[in-house]
Order: C-alpha cells, then sequence, then structure tokens
C-alpha cells in the first residue's frame, strides 16, 4: 500500500478512461483554455507556455481533438494530397517541399492514392470533403465532372499539380507535357536519330509526353513509330518488357520512356542481351530521378524540378489561407518549366 501512494502524481490515473484537455492542464499548471488555445492556436500563446502544454500532452498521452478546434475557428489546418501513386519517388521532391512549407506554418497533410484513376480520385474527394480540409493538392488536370463540381462548390483553394490547363478547378502549377514531348523529339532529331521507340505505362500525363512526341516526329516524316504501352505504375520490369517488345517488332537506335523508371529497366535489358549504349541503343528517360546520375550509362533526361513546385504549391496554399477576402485571392497560374539533361545514354 505504501507504494501505491508513492506513485508519481504529475500523470493522471487514465486506465480504463480517456485522458481529457482538464487532465493535461493539471499537469501543465495552466488553465484548460490555455491549453485549447496551444494546441489550436499557438501563435496567441507564449513559446514557453506552448512548451509546458506539449511537455504535458506527451506526459499524459492525450489525443487532441484537432475537429473540435476547428469549429470554433472554420479552419481544420489540414490539407490533402492526392497523387497518383508512391511507387516511384519522381513526386517525392515535390511532397517534401510542399510538407514543408506547410508544416512550418502550422498545417498538418494527409496524403491519399489514386492509382491513377479519376474514379479513385472522385471517391477521395468525396471522403475527404467530409473531414473539412482546408485544402486540397491534385496531381494532374483530370477529372470527373462530379469532382469537379464538389470542389467547386466546397469554395476550398485547390491546386492542380505537375500540369497546366486553361480552365483549372482553381491554382495550377506545373508545366506543359505537350511542350516535353514536342522539345525532346527536336532535341533528339537534332542530334541526328532517325529509328525511334516508344515505352510508356498507361499513366495519362506520361501518355500526353508521348503521344506529343510521335506527333512531332511525324511532322519531321518519322511515321509508324512502334509505341509499348504498359500497366502502371512504372518499375524496372516494366522497362524491361518494354525493350523486349520493342526489339521483337525491329531495332529502334533510340527508345524514349515516360520515366526514369522505366528507362532504367531499359539499361537493363539492354545489359542482359549484351547491347551497348549508346552505340547499338540510346535510351532517353522522363524526371531526373536521383538515380539518374549514377547508373551506368548516366540517363540523359528531362528534369523537372519539383522542389521548386512544392515551395510554389505551398506558397499559394498560405496566402490563400491567409487572404481576408475575395479581393484579396490572387490567380496562380504558374509554369515552373523543364530542361533535357544530357548525359552518356544519349
Amino acid at each position: 500500500m505504501a507504494r501505491k501512494s508513492e506513485r508519481n502524481q504529475s500523470a493522471p490515473e487514465t486506465q480504463g478512461t480517456s485522458v481529457t484537455l482538464v487532465d493535461v492542464a493539471r499537469v501543465a499548471g495552466v488553465a484548460p483554455m490555455t491549453v485549447s488555445r496551444a494546441l489550436h492556436r499557438p501563435e496567441l500563446v507564449r513559446d514557453e507556455t506552448v512548451k509546458k502544454v506539449l511537455d504535458a500532452v506527451r506526459a499524459t498521452g492525450y489525443v487532441p481533438n484537432m475537429l473540435a478546434g476547428s469549429l470554433a475557428s472554420n479552419k481544420s489546418r489540414l490539407v490533402a494530397i492526392l497523387l497518383p501513386t508512391i511507387a516511384n519517388s519522381i513526386f517525392a521532391d515535390t511532397v517534401q517541399a510542399l510538407m514543408d512549407g506547410l508544416t512550418a506554418s502550422g498545417y498538418q497533410t494527409l496524403l491519399g492514392l489514386t492509382n491513377y484513376s479519376a474514379e479513385t480520385e472522385e471517391q477521395l474527394v468525396e471522403a475527404l470533403l467530409g473531414r473539412r480540409p482546408d485544402g486540397i493538392v491534385l496531381a494532374g488536370t483530370n477529372h470527373t465532372s462530379a469532382t469537379v463540381g464538389r470542389l467547386k462548390k466546397a469554395k476550398i483553394p485547390v491546386v492542380e499539380i505537375w500540369d497546366l490547363t486553361d480552365r483549372p478547378i482553381d491554382m495550377v502549377i506545373g508545366f506543359s507535357h505537350e511542350k516535353v514531348g514536342i522539345a525532346v523529339a527536336r532535341h533528339l532529331l537534332g542530334k541526328g536519330y532517325q529509328r525511334f521507340g516508344v515505352i510508356s505505362v498507361d499513366d495519362p500525363r506520361g501518355l500526353r509526353r508521348c503521344r506529343s512526341l510521335i506527333k512531332e516526329l511525324a511532322r519531321h516524316g518519322k511515321t509508324d513509330i512502334p509505341f509499348e504501352i504498359l500497366p502502371a505504375p512504372a518499375t524496372l520490369l516494366r522497362g524491361r518488357e518494354g525493350l523486349s517488345g520493342l526489339l521483337a517488332r525491329g531495332g529502334p537506335e533510340i527508345v524514349v520512356c515516360s520515366s526514369d523508371t522505366l528507362a532504367q529497366g531499359v539499361l537493363a535489358e539492354a545489359a542482359s542481351r549484351g547491347l551497348h549504349v549508346p552505340g547499338d541503343l540510346a535510351v532517353m528517360g522522363f524526371g531526373d530521378l536521383s538515380a539518374a546520375a549514377h547508373v551506368s550509362p548516366a540517363l540523359s533526361t528531362v528534369r523537372v524540378d519539383g522542389t521548386t513546385i512544392g515551395r510554389n504549391i505551398a506558397g499559394a496554399l498560405l496566402a490563400r489561407f491567409a487572404a481576408k477576402s475575395d479581393k484579396d485571392r490572387v490567380a496562380v497560374h504558374l509554369d515552373t518549366g523543364f530542361s533535357i539533361i544530357d548525359r552518356e545514354s544519349t
């Protein structure tokens, strides 16, 4: 019995009951209202008091009800990000920069995966709107009419990314996939390549890049380009399968891939067949992933500055959140561009 009386009194008895805000206030030595403000509006509370409250939260295991705080402020401080996949790292720099920018301003993020399906995106948007996010970020501009209608009626900031459109839902930050295809075709024609092959997964943006390239090649008299389309997501195996398909249909001297991941698979398949790159077969990727410069041979590709895109998304959202009225809301239609990176593989 004596041991029981020596128990640490700083933490409340919680077994069988939920820890409450009052329990946190008792441990922190502040009023419950101060705890609420420190958790939901920390900018209104002294830094040392916020630290004291957060220490008490950790000590008690309290889980703040962020929705309750949002009812009074009409802010959930939550931003939802919908991406097609995380199977490769093409979106990694964008998401990291976006999350860093939002977190520094007290916002949390929720990630959803659409698997390249507009219908899956529609279902996710419907579910997310019930959680009252302050903003939503969507990869691409291809959505169902129901998704567009719901988001416009929700009247919350929406940023479409990694793409451009003349009719955005709200804000758009990205680049033109059609211009990528045209630029790559002209660049490779300028290097003297004549026989092309193309590999893509059934990602709508990747397909647009590749079809734009094929259309531009046709303008220069290069027709009947063999085009392998494989199921998403992009993997090394898909790249190897794509090259096998192209080689079965003839011998291209250069293979253009819709992603660096596919291109690395092409390099692997070429090596397994004893093909020298770029002597027997040149290879072009897209994305300039971290490994692109370090594979052998180093991969030629298209660089998109994902970090800049992410920072601009965060900036656009934070500016919109801070707007006091409609006249303070700035329209955002930002083309972040791209660049072609020549390395050993071409």
